[in-house]
C-alpha cells in the first residue's frame, strides 16, 4: 500500500498537485485561481467559442413536441412538478422531465420565445466543456485538459445538440459531472465523492432515463481498479454508488406512483398509467427489438418523424451515414489509444493514472458504442454522448506518445491513429452536400500525410526541438480537422439537434419544413380555430401529441391530445370524451382519416364531418386530416 500511495504522489505531478482540495466553491474547482495562466487562458477562449457556437442562430427551429411540454410546465407548478404536456394536465411527457424543468424555469423567467427554451443547453455546453477540462487536468495534466475540452467544442453532434431543445445536453454534463467526481475519489480516496458521482448519475437518470446508468460500468471499474484503498473499502464504494443511483433515480417516480391517479395527468409512453413502464420498457428495453415510438406513430397516423436516414442496427453503425457525420470522425483514432494505451500501461502500478483514465472513458466509449449499436432507432444526436469519452482518450493518448515520444511504436501508433482518421474522413465525407467546403477533402489529405510522415521522422531529432513539438500539433490538427470544420458548417448553415452536417440538401430543406413551415401554418390557423371554438371550453381535440404540440405552443390554450404522443394510449377513454363533448369543453376534431382507434370511429360516425384537409400536416409528410365539428347531442351521417 506504500509504494501504491507514493505511485500516486508521482502520477499526481501529471495533474499539478497545486490544486486546491479543500475548495468547494464550483467555479474554483473548475478554475482553480493556482492554474497556469495559459491554461486558463485557453479554456476560458474555448468556453467563449462554445457560447458562440451553442447560440449563435440557435433556435432557428425546435422539438415542438417537448417546447409545447415546457409551456405547459410554465403555466402551473402542478403541471410542472408532474410534467404534463398539455395545460389542462391531461397527459405527461412521454419522457422523464429533468432536463424539461430548467427550460420551463426559464420559460418562466423570460417569457416563451425560442431562445429560452435554447439558452439552458448552451449554458449545460459550456459547463460540460469546463467540467472535461478540469477532470482531465487532474488525471493527465492541463494540457491533456486543454486537449479534451478543444475535442469537446470541435464535435459537431454536441453543436447540433446543444443549440436545440433536446434533453441529453443535460445529461451529458451530470454524467460528466459524475466522472469527474469518481476522479477525486480516485486520486484523492474520498468514499463521498463516490457517493457524489452516484447523485450526479441519479439526477442525469431525470433527464434520460437508463442512458444516464450506461457510464455506472466505467465509473465502478476506474474505482475499483486505481482507487488507493483496501479492496474491502473499494467493493463497499461500488455498492454505495449503485444504491445512491438507485434511489437518486427512481425518487421522483416513487412520488408519482405514489400519487393518487386521478390527481396527476395520466402517464404517456404507458397502457396502465405506470411511470415505471414509461420509463423502463416504452423508453428502456422496448427500444431493443420492438417498433419505436416514432415508427409507432408514423402507423397510427401517418405521419413521418425525423429525417430517416439513421442507419440499421449493427456493429458500424456509429460509422455509417448521418452517424458518422454527426460523431464517426474520432471514434477510429479513440478506439487505437485505448488499446495502445492500455498495452503501454500494463505494467504500471495499479493506481496508475493514465491508465484509470483509459479505463474510464474507455469504458465510457464502449458501454455507449455498444447500446446505440444495438437498439432498434436512434436519433444523431445520441451520439454527443459519446464525446466526452472520446476528447478522454484522445487526450490522455497525446499525453502518453509525447512521454514515449523517443521510441519508434509510440511514434508509429500517432502516425496510425492519424492515417486511420483521415482515411475514415475521406470514406464518410460525401461528394457534395450542404455546407461542405470544396478544399476540404484535398486539405485533410495534405494534412494527414504531413502529420504522419512529421511524427515518425521527428525521432531522429532531440525531443525537445520546435521540429518535435511542431509534428505532435500538427497531428492534433489534422485528427480534428474534419471535425472542427463540421462544427463551422452547423454554425453557418444555423443547424440544429435534428441534423447533421454535410448531409444533402433534400434532407436539410425537409427537416426546415419539418421544423420551421409546420409550425408557422399552425400559428397563421389560429384565429379561424378561435372563432370555430364557439365558447368550448378548449380549443379543439386532436390526435396525437404531436399534433396538438404546435398549437399549444403557439396559443397556451388547451388541445386536448387523444392517444398521447403515438396516438395509442388509452387516455381520454370513449367515454370520458363522450362526457366532454356533451359538457361543451370542445367542438373541433383533428384526426386522421384511416384511424382504426374505435374513439376516433366514433367521432367520425357521430360528429360532423367538415371535409378533408389536404395536407394540414407537416408541408414534406403529405398527411391529410379530417376535421369534425362536435355538439353535445348532435349525430353526423350514418356509418
Amino acid at each position: 500500500m506504500t509504494e501504491e500511495r507514493s505511485t500516486v504522489a508521482a502520477e499526481a505531478d501529471l495533474a499539478d498537485d497545486s490544486v486546491a482540495r479543500g475548495q468547494h466553491r464550483w467555479g474554483r474547482r473548475l478554475l482553480p485561481r493556482d492554474e497556469p495562466a495559459w491554461a486558463r487562458a485557453a479554456v476560458l477562449a474555448l468556453a467563449a467559442v462554445a457560447a458562440l457556437v451553442y447560440a449563435r442562430g440557435a433556435g432557428n427551429y425546435l422539438e415542438i413536441y417537448y417546447a409545447a411540454a415546457v409551456r405547459s410546465m410554465s403555466m402551473s407548478w402542478h403541471n410542472f412538478f408532474f410534467a404534463s404536456f398539455d395545460p389542462a394536465g391531461t397527459v405527461t411527457l412521454d419522457k422523464l422531465p429533468g432536463a424539461f424543468w430548467v427550460q420551463a424555469l426559464s420559460v418562466r423567467l423570460f417569457g416563451v420565445h425560442a431562445w429560452a427554451l435554447v439558452l439552458p443547453q448552451a449554458v449545460e455546453g459550456v459547463l460540460t466543456v469546463l467540467v472535461s477540462f478540469h477532470a482531465l487536468r487532474r488525471l493527465a495534466g492541463p494540457v491533456a485538459g486543454i486537449v479534451a475540452a478543444a475535442i469537446f467544442v470541435a464535435s459537431p453532434a454536441v453543436a447540433t445538440l446543444n443549440r436545440g431543445n433536446i434533453s441529453d445536453t443535460l445529461m451529458i454534463l451530470l454524467v460528466a459531472l459524475a466522472a469527474d467526481s469518481m476522479v477525486t475519489a480516485v486520486i484523492e480516496d474520498r468514499f463521498r465523492s463516490v457517493l457524489l458521482a452516484g447523485v450526479w448519475v441519479g439526477l442525469a437518470f431525470q433527464a434520460k432515463m437508463l442512458e444516464a446508468w450506461l457510464v455506472l460500468p466505467a465509473l465502478a471499474l476506474v474505482y475499483v481498479v486505481a482507487a488507493p484503498s483496501s479492496w474491502r473499502r473499494r467493493c463497499l464504494g461500488v455498492g454505495a454508488l449503485g444504491v445512491v443511483t438507485i434511489v437518486v433515480s427512481l425518487s421522483w417516480m416513487t412520488a408519482v406512483s405514489a400519487t393518487p391517479a386521478t390527481h396527476r395527468p395520466y402517464v404517456d409512453g404507458s397502457h396502465d398509467n405506470s411511470i415505471f413502464g414509461q420509463v423502463f420498457v416504452y423508453n428502456g428495453f422496448g427500444r431493443v427489438d420492438e417498433q419505436s415510438p416514432d415508427q409507432i406513430l408514423t402507423k397510427s397516423i401517418g405521419l413521418e418523424i425525423g429525417n430517416g436516414t439513421s442507419p440499421p442496427a449493427a456493429w458500424n453503425r456509429l460509422l455509417t451515414g448521418s452517424l458518422g457525420l454527426d460523431t464517426g470522425w474520432l471514434l477510429p483514432a479513440s478506439l487505437v489509444v485505448l488499446v495502445a494505451g492500455l498495452l503501454a500501461r500494463r505494467k504500471e502500478p495499479r493506481t496508475d493514472l493514465l491508465r484509470a483514465s483509459l479505463l474510464l472513458w474507455g469504458g465510457w466509449l464502449v458501454a455507449f458504442f455498444v447500446v446505440f449499436s444495438l437498439t432498434s432507432t436512434i436519433n444523431p444526436y445520441y451520439t454527443a454522448a459519446l464525446t466526452p469519452a472520446v476528447g478522454g482518450l484522445l487526450a490522455t493518448g497525446f499525453v502518453l506518445a509525447w512521454r514515449q515520444r523517443r521510441g519508434l511504436p509510440a511514434r508509429l501508433t500517432v502516425a496510425g491513429a492519424v492515417l486511420a482518421t483521415v482515411g475514415y474522413a475521406l470514406w464518410v465525407l460525401p461528394d457534395s452536400a450542404t455546407g461542405l467546403p470544396a478544399w476540404l477533402k484535398p486539405a485533410v489529405i495534405s494534412l494527414g500525410l504531413l502529420a504522419a510522415c512529421s511524427v515518425v521522422l521527428s525521432g531522429r531529432r532531440a525531443a525537445s526541438t520546435p521540429l518535435h513539438l511542431g509534428a505532435f500539433v500538427t497531428a492534433l490538427v489534422a485528427v480534428g480537422m474534419a471535425p472542427t470544420v463540421a462544427t463551422a458548417s452547423v454554425v453557418a448553415e444555423r443547424l440544429g439537434p435534428f441534423d447533421t452536417p454535410f448531409q444533402q440538401p433534400v434532407v436539410t430543406n425537409y427537416i426546415r419544413q419539418f421544423f420551421i413551415a409546420t409550425p408557422a401554418a399552425a400559428a397563421a390557423t389560429l384565429p379561424t380555430l378561435e372563432e370555430a371554438r364557439n365558447g368550448a371550453t378548449y380549443l379543439m381535440a386532436v390526435q396525437t401529441s404531436v399534433l396538438a404540440a404546435t398549437f399549444i405552443y403557439h396559443s397556451g390554450l388547451e388541445v386536448l391530445p387523444i392517444g398521447g404522443f403515438t396516438g395509442t394510449v388509452p387516455e381520454p377513454s370513449l367515454s370520458r370524451l363522450q362526457s366532454m363533448i356533451e359538457d361543451n369543453d370542445f367542438h373541433l376534431v383533428l384526426q386522421s382519416p384511416t384511424t382504426t382507434d374505435p374513439r376516433l370511429v366514433w367521432i367520425a360516425h357521430h360528429c360532423f364531418d367538415v371535409g378533408d384537409r389536404k395536407g394540414a400536416g407537416p408541408p414534406s409528410s403529405a398527411l391529410d386530416i379530417a376535421v369534425y365539428y362536435c355538439l353535445p347531442g348532435s349525430v353526423g351521417p350514418s356509418p
